[in-house]
């Protein structure tokens, strides 16, 4: 069986709320029932038929072909399944994910995994700002699972981020870990201004000295047990963090003190 394909006819004039279409929301729906679903734009109703060609039966692995920015919330709340995005994808990419797997050929827009609980999500390209980060009102960011960037993030990486592994293999921009409560991110690139500013706990694992908050101590070189095994965990990804080394010794700071401080930035030592 083929999977579920969506060709975008053309770019939308406004931003279209995608939700509506995940692998469990359109199991057991003929093709007649998805073309007449309705989804938001703007002020408005569209049907699924106005805006995309369908081929393919199978909803549990659905392709976005042609997409773009304006297409927002892919993914939404996904439980099983897999989607593939051939193209942009818009704003709150994978919001509130429950599981299954997102793959994006393409840059994703702002809160990208925000929210996100279990599953993978990888972006062959660019994140926006607030990737991994809790959306205003939210207590809590991205709460579990795994997100891979292969290319660069924007600012606010993991705010309020809660649990879960968020891999970016090229830059990230100001404020990484800012207010971060658990879980880890790693970046192969640099880091921008005022990395780990408000972090109250978790993991920030960089291959280069940020410029961190004056209340972020340095504890030193040490050698973490743990590592290794984290690392480890992650070689059946398809990442370039999966061809890693596994070794333990990094140059540790402790803090935000201003806030909880019992965050941690680790930078490899050769």
């Amino acid at each position: 069986m083929s999977p579920l394909t969506l060709t975008l006819k053309e770019i939308p004039r406004q931003r279209v709320d995608l939700s509506p279409l995940t692998p469990e929301a359109l199991a057991g729906m003929n093709r007649n029932e998805i073309t007449a679903l309705e989804l938001s734009s703007g002020n408005r109703k569209i049907r699924v038929a106005e805006l995309f060609e369908l081929s393919g039966e199978d909803a549990g692995n659905l392709i976005i072909k042609n997409s773009c920015d304006k297409l927002d919330r892919i993914g939404q709340g996904m439980s099983s399944g897999s989607i593939q995005v051939r193209g942009n994808a818009g704003t709150y990419l994978g919001l509130g994910m429950k599981n299954g797997a997102i793959n994006v050929h393409g840059h994703a827009g702002v809160f990208a995994a925000s929210g996100m609980k279990g599953g993978l999500i990888c972006i062959h390209g660019d994140a926006g700002d607030f990737l991994a980060a809790a959306i205003p009102g939210d207590r809590h960011g991205m709460k579990g699972g795994t997100v891979i960037i292969t290319g660069s993030a924007g600012d606010r990486v993991g705010d309020h981020m809660r649990r879960g592994n968020v891999l970016i293999e090229g830059n990230v921009g100001n404020y990484c870990g800012s207010r971060m409560l658990a879980g880890t991110i790693a970046v192969l690139g640099k880091a921008g201004s005022f990395t780990g500013y408000g972090m109250k706990r978790g993991t920030l694992l960089l291959s280069s000295v940020p410029a961190m908050p004056a209340t972020f101590n340095d504890c030193g070189v040490h050698d973490l047990n743990y590592l290794p095994l984290l690392i480890k965990s992650w070689q059946s990804l398809d990442s370039k963090f999966a061809k890693l080394t596994p070794h333990a010794r990094v140059r540790r700071h402790m803090g935000d003190l201003a806030s909880a401080g019992k965050g941690e930035i680790l930078v490899f030592v050769n």
